[in-house]
């Protein structure tokens, strides 16, 4: 069975179905641009505050650069008003290929405003916020979800219906409540039902984690596309070795550690070069993830938290990497 494939989501087509979730603080352009060079089909920016968008914030307009990148990119937003949540597609639209709408994050800051999540208990108020994007919107609109808030509001296949009606174009499910967070496994079961109860793609997420958990969610839900968050830290090349996995049947090499050592670099250059110095803050979650589980590191994780310039932070990692 052949499941990689090009997905057409609206009238715009995937080069294939392996997707870069959407995740604050990680999918920012340089981490976009690394995920696409190895494969990735499409990617996603961080999710946006629609009343940011409203309100014009500085700090979002910088969320939003997409400049010099391969297209297509999702742009995720997130709200719980209508209006605001209308506003933001009118003007993402604009510089979008399509836009996804968040109903799924699970952090409380973004919860205790009612939005994310927190839209799983109130499937009304829902499908009203989903009605006026898709209407505001002139590309495609997709939604993210989990399996519902708790055990007792599993609302996933109801809420996939109604967003199917409401015209979104295709709908990526993680298979946990927001009670879950990210422990215990992945539901495959409930994926699995939403794809049987819709028609419109639907795109499964949730511990895949390399070419293994890639397959059988494939295999076990038969979702059109698949979503891949937490398993690219530190791993953008997860997409390339899917690739050769899915098409193949064959597992790329692991990644020599010199290979590693550039692709760390092209990360620091490229957010550098779109944030200041101010990235090398931002760049050390990444480079931990990088390094994890290599000779020493947690020794040269403390090392690196330490240093605020470029210049000095390439210097340490490359005598890092001599030791390896």
């Amino acid at each position: 069975m052949q499941y990689l494939k090009k997905l057409k989501i609206g009238n715009v087509e995937l080069e294939n179905n392996l997707i870069l979730a959407p995740m604050a603080g990680v999918t920012d352009l340089p981490f976009r641009v690394i995920c696409k060079k190895f494969g990735a089909g499409m990617v996603c920016t961080e999710m946006v505050s629609s009343k940011a968008i409203f309100y014009n914030d500085e700090k979002t307009k910088k969320l939003l650069n997409t400049k010099g990148e391969k297209r297509p990119i999702s742009f995720q937003i997130f709200g719980s008003d209508e209006e605001t949540m209308a506003y933001a597609a009118r003007k993402i639209s604009n510089i979008a290929d399509i836009i996804d709408i968040n109903m799924g994050c699970p952090a409380p800051k973004v919860v205790k405003n009612g939005d994310g999540s927190k839209l799983l208990l109130d499937l009304e108020k829902a499908k009203g916020i989903i009605r006026a994007v898709v209407k505001n919107s002139n590309v495609p609109v997709t939604l993210k979800i989990r399996k519902g808030w708790d055990k007792e509001h599993v609302v996933a296949i109801e809420l996939a219906k109604i967003a199917e009606n409401e015209g979104i174009s295709a709908i990526t499910i993680h298979g946990r409540t927001r009670t879950e967070f990210f422990t215990g496994n992945v539901d495959l079961d409930i994926i699995k039902q939403v794809k049987e109860k819709v028609k419109i793609p639907v795109i499964g997420n949730g511990d895949i984690i390399d070419e293994e958990t890639a397959l059988r969610m494939f295999e076990y839900t038969g979702v059109d596309g698949i979503m891949i968050g937490r398993g690219s830290f530190g791993n953008p090349w997860i997409f390339e070795r899917m690739l050769s996995y899915l098409t193949e049947n064959k597992k790329l090499e692991e990644i020599s550690t010199n290979e590693r050592l550039n692709i760390i670099k092209e990360h620091i250059n490229l957010a550098v070069k779109e944030k200041g110095e101010n990235a090398i803050k931002e760049m050390r979650k990444h480079i931990a993830w990088y390094t994890k589980n290599l000779k020493n590191s947690s020794e040269f994780r403390n090392k690196i938290n330490a240093i605020e310039n470029k210049e000095e932070l390439i210097n340490l990692i490359e005598e890092y990497f001599k030791t390896l």
